[in-house]
């Protein structure tokens, strides 16, 4: 109404309109370029970002993420609006039994199954001390609770399905009709209700499987009994304990004792107050056994095929479907019965959850035991030794396979590249649509196809409890990393992914309204009314309606339910309908890609399958060649976090993924990571130590692993932390080398040798220990050697020209030596007060020794011989031009050897001489003291200024042109104070220690007398000091006023302390 009350005279004029479409692409173009600027702009931060990140990716970590999935808030009866209001009904009754279906579907498989199948996780048994079992269950039964309340909505919801389905198929031709029901088959419905019954199903088989579930319920009762007995001792009300126990009761019944799915198909689906009748109603139980021979045709023709997508699943839901058919009606096709357990041949085992496989043959002879007694039993035993052979074949095809995939999955991630890289043209826009749709859902397929190897073949080898070979193990981690290269892939290139799926979206559903308007324009054409061909048409009108829109999964699904009311009467003709049903099909995939690709490629399962982690680590280290897929292995087994969350046992699920954390970790450092340090350690020592003569390292004899491919890799993301294998060995390296450097420090330099080959072979960036070459001399402590002077002078061999002490051997690749500044440095650090201990403790010890020498020398056996051998001497000494002849010296000691020897084969004599070295070694000690003592004193006064050349303060302040005032205290100094000191240090009795002199010159240490006491002296020596630094700025050695105050204790120092800063 607005646009009318306007004036003509604001309407353009024509003349402008050309003027203004200019201006407009003007404007285009500029925020065109602006887009592009804008967009490399993002792209280089996020180039920037994957470069410090690293290559693996984290859904639940990311800053950032790209949601595809369609989304709306219109509910169903905003959707499903048609003039036909009957219809609207149907619709929208099995379009809500149908959602809520999903979310129970989403819910059990979030929640529940998890909570059941982690429980008991995060604790060994080691670890668990009595009462902890009890204490688990305790926390569980609020989940157990809760199941229950799940498991009995599901009851209701698969009760209210059927109730709804025979509502509609009424078999009694008197009642009226709510549509006509020829030729309409709600093939949907049955399918969702086939998912419900695989839930309750795979809950079944979740509990029946786990032991420790059981184990700890029968724990828990056991304690109720004993708390029933006792109830005043645990601080619990009587009248409380039997309503729980009956709680209890009906959750065993209801749950744990196997029969969840058995007990919602015995449901009594009859209305008792003469609603509606389901297990009499013929045409219901026919249309019920068509949907489930439909769906099964379906499923058949794509199982185990390439192509195939979800055909498991709903295989697993016909089978349900079969069973809950036979409950309610109590008919059997043997036919179709035969069929399902063929498919047993083809599928041998299906993947329900984790590690919960489900055999269908063991599943329908349990629930139908009636139809397998009309079955010969080679049929039966058949199929278990095909499932034998199957794991068998599987086996030694597995590699094979992954070569295969290999190849498919290289090349469908070139085709990925390629396609997302050009850019598209719009006169082929069309073509180039259905090609990105070909390779989104053929990477899809290949996840479907390597997921559906990886879990079936490790669930069997599990369940049938039989042992996995290394190269399997080898071939199904290598599916793992194929599989999760394919969600990177898809993750990596999300931006384009995302784009391009919202136009392939629309594509598809233009392809469907094409379909539906041709066959809409069929019906409308025909002038014959009929209620049938009006609903015909209100369901066509309604799906066209729905398609106009976002892709949701409620639209899809009222399509789908408004199709199978539109598609009788012929409407489509057989090459119409097919092609439409691909296009459906096509855009359930491509709407819910994202999804289905996390779906397919999630590897939670492996927390069941951990044990291959440390076979595959030692592979991947054996073949550093791809060390790169790392990263796809921590991706997949980074899945399993999501799960674990939901454990209910603990008082926290932290503790379970600290648990699963903490073993991960264990693995990776023991099977690569220090194995890989080790490895590093070794070439480089055997590298350094090529002069020696070690083992043949030649490459072509021996073999080569590169090891510096994993010093490549960027940082691997596990949990919240960053493995940097780089940094780790480097830290490993730096460590060790510095140890042992400490430990040896003469090997100094083969470590450095060492690092610098680290660098230039592996890349890695070593820190600088930072060491001394050499030792500081402190040596033996002269205290220590002296309380152990015996052992000494027999371990040590005394040079009397250098004055030093040279160990005689050692188990090191060093000896020890003791010189004069060993001693001068023990003497500084002890005080000269050492020196008469040692002496005195020495003389003790030579005491001892000489007692042994006259002991030895007035022995009978040696006295006579030796004055046997002096008489001799004395006889022929000026024959022998006084030399002591060689032979006869030789029959001395063969007489001395006469006399004994000891069992370490020496002689009296050699004893003897042992004992006059370690006589003279004890002297030598000695000596030593002496001289260390010297060399102690001679350090200490060295920064002692000469006072025969005492230096003129007041000439140099003159010569530095220093202030008025520092000339004032030079002349002050010169004439009161450093006279006296002269005096004082020539004539006192401190003057030895200074000048090194015993007395004064003059004889009398009382001549001169200046001051009285050490004070003063030390008083008038600190004001000379503080007055050269100030003066001269010179840098003077505090060893001075240090040798000074350890002799003389005064309080002057205190005084000007404060005042010397040097």
């Amino acid at each position: 109404m607005a646009v009318e009350t306007l004036s003509p005279d604001w309407e353009f004029d024509r003349v402008d309109d050309g003027s203004q479409k200019i201006h407009a692409e003007v404007q285009l173009k500029n925020y065109g370029k602006f887009l592009e600027e804008y967009t490399s702009q993002l792209r280089r931060i996020e180039d920037a970002l994957d470069d410090s990140i690293g290559d693996v990716w984290d859904f639940n970590l990311d800053p950032i993420a790209l949601k595809l999935l369609p989304y709306e808030q219109s509910s169903l009866l905003e959707l499903i609006k048609t003039e036909n209001k009957v219809l609207n009904k149907v619709i929208t009754v099995y379009a809500a039994l149908c959602c809520e279906i999903k979310k129970l579907k989403y819910e059990a498989e979030t929640k529940f199954y998890n909570g059941l199948l982690f429980y008991g996780e995060g604790a060994t048994d080691s670890s668990m001390v009595e009462g902890d079992c009890q204490i688990q269950m305790g926390r569980f039964i609020s989940f157990l609770q809760e199941l229950s309340c799940f498991v009995t909505r599901c009851y209701e919801v698969v009760m209210n399905i059927v109730h709804q389905l025979a509502a509609l198929y009424i078999s009694n031709k008197i009642a009226p009709k709510i549509i006509e029901t020829t030729g309409v088959h709600f093939q949907t419905m049955y399918e969702h209700l086939g998912e419900l019954l695989t839930v309750l199903l795979t809950l079944d088989e979740i509990i029946d499987n786990h032991v420790t579930l059981k184990e700890h319920w029968t724990m828990y009762k056991r304690l109720l009994k004993s708390v029933h007995h006792n109830p005043s001792k645990f601080g619990i009300q009587e009248e409380k304990l039997k309503p729980f126990e009956k709680f209890l009761l009906k959750l065993e019944g209801q749950l744990l004792d196997g029969m969840i799915f058995q007990a919602c198909i015995e449901q009594q689906f009859d209305s008792l107050n003469g609603g509606v009748s389901v297990s009499k109603n013929s045409t219901f139980a026919e249309e019920f056994a068509h949907s489930i021979r439909s769906i099964f045709a379906n499923v058949e023709a794509k199982l185990g095929e390439p192509s195939e997508i979800d055909q498991r699943d709903k295989y697993v839901g016909i089978c349900g479907l079969f069973v809950l058919h036979f409950q309610i009606f109590r008919t059997i096709d043997k036919k179709f019965y035969k069929s399902l357990l063929d498919i047993c041949k083809k599928v041998p085992a299906i993947t329900l959850t984790a590690n919960i496989i489900w055999f269908p043959d063991n599943f329908l002879i349990q629930k139908i035991p009636a139809a397998a007694k009309l079955l010969d039993r080679k049929s039966l035993q058949a199929i278990k030794i095909h499932r034998d052979t199957f794991l068998q074949q599987k086996a030694q095809s597995l590699t094979k396979d992954v070569q295969s995939y290999y190849v498919f999955v290289s090349s469908w991630m070139m085709k990925m590249e390629s396609i997302l890289s050009k850019e598209q043209r719009m006169d082929k826009f069309a073509e180039d649509l259905t090609s990105r749709c070909n390779v989104f859902i053929q990477g899809f397929l290949y996840a479907y196809s390597i997921s559906t190897i990886i879990k079936t073949t490790m669930n069997l080898y599990m369940s049938m409890q039989k042992p996995m070979t290394k190269t399997s193990v080898k071939a199904l981690c290598r599916l793992v990393e194929l599989l999760k290269a394919i969600e990177h892939m898809f993750y990596r290139r999300s931006m384009v992914v995302a784009d391009s799926v919202s136009h392939i979206t629309q594509h598809l559903q233009h392809q469907a309204l094409n379909s539906i308007s041709v066959a809409k324009k069929r019906v409308i054409s025909d002038k014959k009314y009929s209620e049938q061909r009006l609903d015909v048409l209100s369901a066509l009108v309604l799906a066209e309606n729905t398609l106009n829109g976002p892709s949701t999964r409620q639209r899809r699904l009222i399509v789908s339910l408004a199709l199978s009311v539109g598609t009788q009467m012929k409407t489509f003709k057989d090459e119409e309908l097919f092609p439409l049903q691909v296009v459906m099909k096509k855009l359930d995939l491509i709407s819910e890609l994202r999804e289905r690709v996390q779906t397919q490629c999630d590897c939670c399962f492996l927390y069941w399958h951990r044990a291959v982690f440390p076979i595959y680590l030692d592979d991947v280290y054996e073949n550093a060649v791809d060390a790169a897929r790392l990263h796809y292995m921590f991706s997949a087994l980074r899945d399993c976090v999501p799960a674990m969350m939901h454990a209910r046992h603990l008082e926290s699920y932290e503790i379970l993924l600290d648990c699963y954390d903490k073993e991960i970790m264990e693995i990776l450092n023991e099977h690569l990571l220090d194995k890989l340090c080790k490895e590093i350690e070794k070439d480089l020592r055997l590298s350094v130590h090529t002069h020696l003569k070690l083992d043949d390292r030649n490459p072509f004899k021996v073999g080569m692993k590169d090891l510096a491919l994993f010093f490549s890799l960027n940082p691997i993301r596990f949990f919240n932390r960053f493995i940097d294998i780089r940094a780790y060995v480097t830290h490993y390296l730096d460590k060790t080398f510095y140890n042992l450097t400490t430990v040896a420090l003469h090997d100094w330099a083969t470590y450095s040798e060492m690092r610098n080959l680290a660098t230039q072979r592996y890349g890695l960036i070593m820190t600088e220990a930072h060491l001394p070459s050499q030792t500081l001399e402190q040596g033996l402590d002269v205290l220590e050697i002296m309380r152990n002077i015996h052992i000494f002078v027999s371990r040590y061999l005394y040079n009397l020209n250098n004055q030093i002490f040279i160990e005689r051997t050692s188990n090191n690749k060093h000896l020890n030596t003791i010189n004069i500044r060993h001693i001068a440095n023990s003497i500084r650090t002890h005080g000269t007060g050492i020196m008469n201990t040692t002496v005195n403790f020495t003389y003790q010890f030579l005491k001892k020794k000489f007692y042994i020498f006259s002991q030895f020398m007035y022995d009978e056996h040696i006295k006579s011989r030796l004055i046997k051998d002096i008489r001799f001497f004395r006889e022929v000494k000026d024959q022998n031009d006084h030399k002591y002849p060689f032979e006869r010296a030789e029959k001395f000691n063969r007489g001395i050897r006469k006399l004994g020897i000891t069992p370490e084969g020496q002689s009296y004599l050699d004893q003897f001489r042992q004992l006059i070295s370690q006589i003279g070694n004890a002297m030598g000690y000695i000596r030593m003291i002496r001289s260390g003592g010297l060399h102690c004193s001679s350090n200490a006064i060295r920064f002692v200024p000469d006072l025969e050349d005492i230096v003129n303060f007041e000439e140099l302040v003159k010569e530095e042109g220093l202030a008025e005032e520092t000339l004032k205290a030079a002349r002050r100094d010169k004439n009161k104070q450093w006279r006296p000191v002269r005096q004082h240090c020539v004539c006192r009795s401190c003057g030895q220690m200074i000048l090194m002199a015993s007395r004064c010159a003059c004889g009398e240490s009382c001549e001169v007398k200046p001051w009285k006491g050490h004070s003063g002296f030390l008083n008038c020596c600190l004001r000379a000091l503080v007055t050269c630094v100030r003066v001269f700025h010179l840098y003077l050695h505090r060893s001075w006023i240090h040798f000074c105050l350890s002799h003389w204790k005064f309080s002057a120092y205190a005084m000007y302390s404060q005042q010397i800063h040097v």
